[in-house]
């Protein structure tokens, strides 16, 4: 017998998949992290369906909606099945309403119990906007740029301490060149659902360490909580000799195509300035990858100082070593326990 379909509260583990059953424009533009999209409507008979609820009401539009799904049936359930054999199924809409349920039903006639989660995705997105009022202890890593603040998070999550790559989340690094070889950004909705699935399963008695960035990350903006909390959190600043920074940045940025790196540098041309820009264009034309770099880490330093100061950083300085990585992040984590 069907074991019936329970609405539940949001909740996610190994055992559980998320099925989306809105349409893949709706998932496209953001979902709750780790749902799989199995529209029950495509964005077509969805809006089709809107426009009957809206000119001749509920029933109508239901109605339209079961002669759209009927012939999709078998397909449906044949899918969920398969999905079924890994893991428990959680549907979820945009309001836990008809799509789920007539989701959950499909496969519920199969003879097993399924979920839908209670308020679907509009529940699961007050969650998020809600959910980063409770703040861990932030220690912010600063530093200019090409002194390896993401390495080092990297390094810090290896050794098992809490992290967030806002950088990595955002598909951006922050500069004018923060894009290249990245995927495309999501919408700034999935920015924060990404966020929120890091930040929610945080163990709030241990430090978070977090690079130092500007609210805005390319396209992405940082939620106002979060952004005020890396302020006024415990602030490092890690240095790194001059010419070692921009070797690093050689070997990030160097192997672009040039003409990729004069489009971005274009992008800075009043705040970098004219003769400026004219030497950087010039290097680049001329293959002069290194001069290019000095001159954009140049203007890049100025800026990072005068965001520093403007927004009252201060804190405490640490020398890094990548020659010993090792005996440097030992350092971190012995300066951060005084």
């Amino acid at each position: 017998m069907p074991g019936g379909i329970h609405v539940v509260d949001l909740f996610s583990g190994p055992e559980v998949q998320l099925i989306d059953c809105r349409s893949s424009a709706e998932y496209q533009k953001a979902h709750i992290p780790g749902a799989v999209n199995i529209p029950l409507l495509d964005n077509e008979d969805r809006a089709i369906v809107g426009t009957i609820y809206k000119n001749e009401g509920r029933e109508a539009a239901v109605k339209a909606g079961f002669r759209m799904v009927g012939p999709r049936m078998v397909q449906l359930f044949e899918q969920y099945s398969a999905l079924q054999q890994q893991a428990n199924l959680v549907f979820y809409c945009w309001r836990g309403g008809l799509r789920s349920q007539i989701s959950a039903t499909i496969l519920e006639w199969g003879g097993s119990k399924q979920y839908s989660i209670k308020g679907g995705y509009k529940a699961y997105r007050h969650k998020v906007v809600h959910g980063f009022q409770t703040l861990p202890k932030l220690k912010v890593l600063g530093g200019f740029t090409g002194c390896g603040k993401t390495e080092i998070l990297e390094l810090l999550q290896s050794q098992g301490h809490q992290i967030i790559n806002l950088e990595a989340i955002a598909n951006h690094k922050g500069s004018v060149l923060g894009h290249l070889g990245q995927p495309a950004q999501v919408s700034n909705e999935m920015f924060e659902n990404l966020l929120w699935s890091q930040w929610s399963s945080l163990d709030p008695s241990k430090p978070v360490f977090i690079e130092n960035e500007s609210r805005k990350i390319g396209a992405n903006v940082l939620p106002e909580t979060v952004y005020s909390a890396m302020e006024s959190a415990e602030f490092i600043q890690i240095q790194l000799p001059k010419e070692m920074r921009l070797q690093r940045i050689l070997s990030e940025y160097g192997s672009f195509d040039r003409e990729a790196l004069e489009i971005c540098t274009h992008k800075i041309a009043k705040r970098l300035g004219g003769l400026q820009l004219k030497q950087a264009v010039s290097a680049l034309q001329e293959g002069n990858v290194s001069e290019w770099a000095e001159i954009l880490m140049a203007y890049y330093d100025r800026t990072y100082e005068h965001a520093k100061q403007k927004r009252g950083l201060r804190g405490s300085t640490l020398e890094w070593n990548w020659a010993q990585p090792e005996d440097s992040l030992a350092q971190l984590l012995d300066f951060n326990r005084e």
